[in-house]
């Protein structure tokens, strides 16, 4: 990867409805060869994929929670993990090193649910109890660091 190919994804992550011709001409090159940049940065898994971002309080989820996971000693985080990847609301899974091992960024329509949820996660086989922080306001999410690559 070079710095044509970080001002690309970085482009990208900022837009990722820019078109190549439109990509090509800020980063000075032709459309086709844009084209085969991203097709080799996909394959190479740089680029995961492209999505839409929502305001989730317009698609039913105002309320934004992070919860915390501690395991008991008779934890299995396979199964876990297996566990939490089935449930819809998690947005963001994290594991971690610390007290708690699983860090859940998690999104529903109203406290209610979110009491259901955290219940629900207390009787998961191996989690001994959940640390939970409700959000107020999100300021910021997703912004991307920009990429320095040094040619060689």
């Amino acid at each position: 990867m070079d710095s044509i190919d970080a001002q690309i994804i970085d482009l990208l992550r900022a837009d990722g409805r820019l078109s190549y011709a439109e990509l090509a001409r800020q980063v000075g090159l032709t459309a086709p060869s844009v084209q085969d940049r991203v097709a080799k940065l996909e394959k190479a898994g740089v680029i995961l994929g492209f999505r839409a971002i929502v305001d989730p309080a317009a698609v039913g989820s105002p309320v934004t929670a992070l919860i915390g996971l501690v395991t008991n000693s008779a934890r299995n985080y396979a199964d876990i993990t297996d566990h939490l990847h089935g449930i819809e609301e998690i947005e963001d899974c994290y594991f971690l090193a610390g007290e708690e091992c699983y860090m859940l960024k998690v999104r529903v329509a109203k406290i209610e649910d979110l009491e259901r949820l955290i219940e629900s996660l207390g009787r998961i086989d191996g989690v001994s109890h959940t640390r939970t922080t409700i959000t107020l306001s999100t300021k910021w999410e997703g912004r991307p660091k920009a990429l320095r690559i040094e040619d060689e």
